[in-house]
């Protein structure tokens, strides 16, 4: 079976899931690009916990998380099987890990996950299985978590990290109607370095390294998706590949990486 990537996507808006622009475009041509998965993991900023925990709904319900949108983006469904054996695997390997693992029967697929995935594979016809980060805890936890699950990427499953590579909502008034904020570029463009670099120390570090990461992101937890995926990598050499789609409202960043790993 043909090893797949580990992603990192910046979400966005739940709006994008009505106007997709151009991470609607960027996502339907990496799905193209991708061996079709057998099963897709979700790490995404949307669903946050003290310790690990797994979904094993087998039929995940869509979560419309959020407030004063259109009817119509709470009238969308994203009916994908879950995995629930998948989600079997998934504790035993973080608890083989150190990494205690609960699992979840009825959790669903919050906009962070299914806003994405929508986009990647509107079918909704591969099982998803979400899974918990706990921000609290660190970067380097969020990496162990990628880390513990990379041999899955082997058996044809798509590990996924679901968050924003910028995320500060208190500039959306300032920046929504024209403008952009100034360290949206230089914090995006430090970040395409550390993992063209190979610099995971770097990244898992950013709080002290990047430029203006307080401003880039007042809270972590829309950026340690990356460090997830960044795990997922499954070794030194990241093989990264940034896929540009743009700046929302002049604040939020829209890039994609792919993970390609070390080579065989």
């Amino acid at each position: 079976m043909t090893r797949l990537p580990s992603l990192y996507i910046s979400h966005g808006s739940p709006m994008t899931a009505l106007q997709p622009g151009l991470v609607g475009v960027r996502l339907a041509e990496l799905a193209a690009q991708l061996p079709r998965p057998r099963a897709i993991v979700m790490a995404s900023a949307h669903w946050l916990t003290r310790q690990p925990v797994v979904g094993a709904h087998p039929q995940p319900p869509t979560i419309h998380d959020f407030g004063g949108f259109p009817q119509a983006l709470f009238d969308i469904q994203y009916p994908a099987p879950g995995d629930p054996a998948l989600a079997d695997e998934i504790a035993e390997r973080l608890d083989k890990a150190g990494l205690p693992t609960l699992q979840d029967p009825t959790r669903g697929l919050d906009h962070g996950a299914w806003v994405p995935l929508r986009l990647l594979y509107p079918q909704a016809d591969i099982p998803v299985v979400p899974l918990a980060l706990q921000p609290l805890q660190g970067p380097a936890h969020q990496f162990a978590l990628g880390r513990a699950l990379a041999p899955l990427r082997e058996q044809g499953v798509l590990l996924v990290g679901s968050g924003s590579i910028t995320h500060n909502l208190h500039d959306f008034r300032e920046y929504q109607s024209g403008g952009e904020a100034p360290y949206v570029r230089p914090f995006i463009e430090w970040v395409e370095q550390r993992l063209q670099a190979d610099d995971s120390a770097a990244l898992l570090d950013y709080r002290r390294q990047a430029p203006h990461a307080e401003r880039a992101h007042p809270t972590d937890e829309h950026f340690q998706p990356l460090h997830f995926a960044l795990g997922a990598a499954g070794g030194d050499t990241l093989g990264a590949q940034r896929i540009d789609a743009g700046i929302d409202a002049g604040m939020l960043a829209m890039d994609i990486y792919r993970f390609d790993g070390p080579a065989h």
